[in-house]
């Protein structure tokens, strides 16, 4: 316990000194100004800074004339048009002056000429990063270190984050170790991001390879991924993973009590690309839910209706419920409509017009030839049911019930067949009364 209240003293100390030596040359450089040609040299870099405005305004729209239709390549330099001016004379500047005066009268200029060459770099360079966040904060740290490399104030700036340091028993964390894992990890996470973007679209164009198998494919190398560059990440700045492995498992167990229901989801999941009983663009009804697979999450299965609202099912629900895949085998669908007709009309003639009538609808199946059967004799009608396949109820199954019932209706119209209605007969009985 001494020791480590000792090296937390000394860390501290050395901090204090480290912070009053840049604190020093800060003191020393802003007295610097004042001297004549320092005080030169800063008008100088004003004045440069006003011209590159000026030239930037000038020289703007000609430019947005050249590049019309070029926009998204060239976009990054006509945003940055006055830093990259400012940079070109800077540099022009402070090479004329390095050959016509003293190398110290021109050396505030070389540093603001390569700090703004840096920084408009790092600007261009950033905007291929897609993610806003992560590009911003790969661009600010770019900055911090270019102005900490012209400067040479790097080697004092790690060693005052190198003594904020706190110990753990054999492990000593410090910001700058915090620093170079989060770059390592950043580094790592894009190259990661790259190469799982890249195979996802390979892996998608391939046909040999099933929808379900593909989404399997492609969680599973993400997760490889990203695990990965996370823990070369840290391994790459000395971290111990023994001791982070200890206490991801004692994590893992608390997370296990308290998050059951996502475990389970995320095993269903699995499960389901695993055996293929649900893949993207099936056809299912789960409830009163009925439309089609958009995509499978590790937590939750997409499904689209045909009036366009996306219901997110758990994967558990689709495990332990009982699930209607119209298209699980093969994209065929039977689908039964019920009517009836008039005592008084033949049932042959009945049925052989309702067939008729089915196969006249583009979507019905003629090899699978629709069939018709009376299934009762009720009150008012004599009932039937007319069974026909189709082949893709991706397309809706409403719709084609409609057009069916329609054309049976016109069917029904010109052959005089009637679809009676229920009807209640009352007679009242003329008695004469007795008398007692």
């Amino acid at each position: 316990m001494a020791d480590t209240t000792q090296t937390a003293a000394d860390g501290a100390q050395n901090a204090g000194d480290i912070a009053l030596g840049l604190y020093d040359q800060a003191l020393d450089f802003a007295t610097g100004l004042l001297r004549p040609w320092n005080a030169y040299q800063v008008g100088i870099i004003v004045a440069i800074a006003l011209v590159a405005w000026v030239l930037a305004r000038v020289i703007g729209p000609k430019i947005d004339t050249i590049i019309a239709g070029r926009a998204r390549i060239l976009a990054p330099l006509r945003s940055r048009l006055t830093l990259i001016v400012f940079v070109a004379l800077a540099w022009a500047t402070y090479l004329v002056m390095q050959e016509m005066t003293w190398p110290s009268r021109s050396y505030m200029i070389g540093i603001v000429a390569k700090l703004s060459l840096g920084w408009v770099t790092i600007a261009i360079l950033t905007r291929m990063i897609g993610n806003g966040f992560l590009r911003s904060t790969i661009r600010y740290l770019g900055w911090i270190w270019i102005t900490l490399s012209v400067l040479t104030l790097t080697d004092d700036t790690i060693a005052l984050l190198d003594s904020a340091a706190l110990t753990i028993g054999d492990t000593r964390i410090s910001l700058w170790l915090l620093a170079q894992a989060a770059f390592s990890i950043t580094c790592l996470f894009v190259a990661a991001k790259f190469i799982a973007t890249t195979s996802t679209a390979k892996i998608k164009s391939n046909s040999d390879i099933s929808p379900s198998m593909q989404v399997l494919v492609i969680k599973f190398l993400q997760v490889i991924l990203y695990g990965a560059a996370f823990f070369l990440g840290l391994k790459s700045v000395g971290f111990d993973l023994t001791g982070l492995a200890v206490l991801s498992g004692a994590i893992g167990v608390g997370l296990g009590f308290g998050l059951q229901k996502v475990v389970s989801n995320l095993v269903s999941g699995i499960i389901i690309l695993l055996d293929k009983s649900i893949k993207p663009g099936d056809v299912i009804s789960l409830g009163d839910t009925f439309g089609w697979i958009e995509s499978l999450g590790a937590r939750y299965v997409s499904v689209v209706t045909r009036d366009g609202r996306e219901y997110l099912i758990p994967n558990e629900d689709l495990i332990t419920g009982q699930v209607v895949n119209w298209s699980h085998s093969n994209d065929f669908v039977r689908l039964d409509l019920h009517f009836g007709t008039a005592y008084g009309d033949d049932p042959h003639q009945v049925r052989a017009i309702a067939i008729a009538a089915a196969l006249t609808v583009p979507r019905v199946l003629a090899d699978r030839k629709p069939v018709c059967h009376i299934v009762n004799f009720g009150n008012s009608s004599v009932d039937y049911v007319l069974r026909f396949w189709i082949k893709d109820p991706t397309s809706g199954l409403t719709n084609i019930r409609g057009d069916v019932y329609l054309a049976l209706w016109d069917a029904f119209q010109s052959h005089n067949i009637t679809i009676p209605f229920p009807q209640s007969e009352v007679r009242i009985l003329n008695t004469t009364p007795t008398l007692d």
